[in-house]
């Protein structure tokens, strides 16, 4: 169906961006692979030049171009490249942080703009990196999003401004088994974090299988010192805004590595009768350690920054609990108003 379109691909060069290409490939597309890594990295598989062997080797046709999507004229290059090379691009997968619903409009019956999100976690090298060891088994593999990116571009330019999950969509065209996804077939999957979930489903579950991480338990740390600044203010706020209902309804303690300012280590304890808080490591074992800058930590639990976005990007790293991280993104929320 794709054989001699124009595949115009952000991030290509692992990962959903490859998995996206190589699908597309196989019907014979052209693929333009847009990614910052051109050497290899030490933890990190895959370069530009190493896709485009993979996306020829399956009888597509590539060009590699080295891009950093934060720098415009680099983009625009490689949009000249692909036109010189292929004619045009037909087809275009960015970062979801265009306005799909603008474009949507402004392009219509031009180019079909549509955003494509995973329901579940989707198992990648940052993944891997952010999440933790045991992370994949909780996760679908990068083909489920492939098959749902290829399912749109077979869609006419009429379908457009849709957010579209998945999974949806691939049951839209007869899909009925989704174990074939699954890291590990069977397991619980960790729901993505843009999606309204059900916590506490996850993490009974999880734990019944055995899928969370445990964390080794640190030695006895020395009494804080007094504290003071935004950090203290901040978890003053949430001491404040505790009753017994939230500690029942997440039952977590999170434990905060933050560094600047004010930094160090702090905890918040939602296990405990009413709740506690504190500067210094917790008195039982941490469910959840997330690790920051007092910046982003305050700006998080103001709700400047998504807790969501500031994990994706490596502002913030979690170790521990997922399923329980994503509880405290919804007791965040419920605290903005306050902080």
């Amino acid at each position: 169906r794709l054989a001699g379109c124009t595949v115009f691909i952000t991030g290509a060069s692992r990962g959903i961006g490859k998995a996206i290409a190589l699908k597309a490939a196989k019907d014979g597309a052209n693929i333009v692979i847009a990614a910052k890594t051109t050497q290899a990295h030490p933890k990190l598989p895959g370069t530009i030049y190493t896709a485009a062997e993979e996306i020829e080797a399956v009888g597509g046709k590539a060009l590699a171009c080295a891009v950093d999507v934060r720098d415009e004229q680099q983009i625009s290059n490689a949009v000249e490249k692909a036109v010189e090379r292929f004619g045009a691009y037909t087809i275009a997968k960015y970062g979801m942080s265009m306005c799909v619903l603008g474009m949507a409009e402004e392009f219509k019956g031009e180019i079909a703009v549509n955003a494509l999100w995973p329901k579940t976690a989707i198992y990648t090298a940052a993944m891997d990196m952010l999440g933790g060891s045991g992370i994949e088994s909780q996760c679908r593999k990068v083909d489920i999003i492939a098959d749902a990116a290829y399912s749109i571009f077979k869609k006419p330019k009429s379908f457009t401004g849709n957010f579209i999950i998945d999974e949806n969509i691939l049951r839209e065209e007869g899909v009925k088994n989704f174990d074939v996804y699954a890291v590990k077939p069977g397991h619980p999957l960790l729901p993505d974090f843009f999606l309204e979930e059900h916590p506490d489903t996850i993490t009974k579950k999880a734990e019944s299988h055995g899928a969370v991480p445990e964390l080794k338990k640190e030695k006895l740390q020395p009494p804080p010192k007094p504290r003071s600044g935004a950090v203290e203010e901040t978890f003053r706020i949430v001491k404040d805004s505790l009753t017994d209902d939230v500690v029942k309804a997440t039952q977590a303690i999170y434990q905060f590595e933050l560094s600047g300012e004010d930094g160090g280590t702090w905890f918040l304890d939602l296990k405990s009768k009413g709740g506690t808080v504190g500067c210094g490591a917790p008195s039982d074992q941490a469910d959840v350690v997330m690790s920051m800058s007092t910046d982003d930590f305050v700006k998080m639990f103001s709700g400047k920054l998504k807790p969501t976005m500031a994990f994706m990007s490596g502002k913030l790293k979690i170790k521990g609990n997922m399923a329980l991280a994503i509880k405290l993104e919804k007791l965040m929320n419920q605290m903005n108003a306050r902080l």
